[in-house]
């Protein structure tokens, strides 16, 4: 593998697993506030694909459910990065890019892609989870991309 390829393989991967962890932290963490346990949160993200089945999975559905969410993290991170090396003022702005960048997530998972899946339940916007919600897509999920993606745009290596 070249050391350019070496480098945005990196960015996707670290941005997108670090993107990864503060997101489903932040949704653990929310959703047992409100009296949601873990592999239930889990068994939600599985319903995108699986429907109402995803919560008669069990810890298997959940597992899904995580190995989902890391999936679309990672998708998001190269997304980012493809549009940061055409664009690369997002990644030598990485808090205001990754701040930007969460911004479109949030709004494109609530109004394109929890629509489009097989999500059992309407999108809701309660004021509270709303706001915290775009927050953590902004500084918890964007950010981290955009910082991670930063190293590729600025500082490419060249082929030996």
């Amino acid at each position: 593998m070249s050391q350019r390829l070496s480098v945005i393989v990196s960015a996707v991967l670290l941005g997108g697993l670090v993107a990864g962890v503060g997101d489903i932290t932040f949704a653990i963490s929310f959703a047992a506030y409100n009296g949601m346990p873990p592999v239930r949160l889990l068994q939600v993200v599985a319903s995108g694909l699986f429907g109402r089945q995803a919560f008669a999975g069990g810890l298997p559905m959940a597992a899904c459910g995580l190995a989902l969410h890391f999936a679309m993290s990672l998708l998001w991170a190269a997304a980012f990065l493809v549009v940061a090396l055409r664009k690369p003022w997002l990644a030598l702005h990485p808090y205001i890019g990754g701040i930007a960048f969460g911004v479109v997530v949030f709004l494109v998972m609530r109004l394109v892609v929890l629509p489009l899946s097989a999500y059992p339940f309407p999108p809701s916007f309660k004021p509270l989870g709303t706001i915290l919600d775009l927050l953590s897509h902004m500084l918890l999920f964007g950010v981290p991309i955009a910082l991670a993606a930063r190293r590729a745009v600025v500082h490419p290596r060249s082929e030996p």
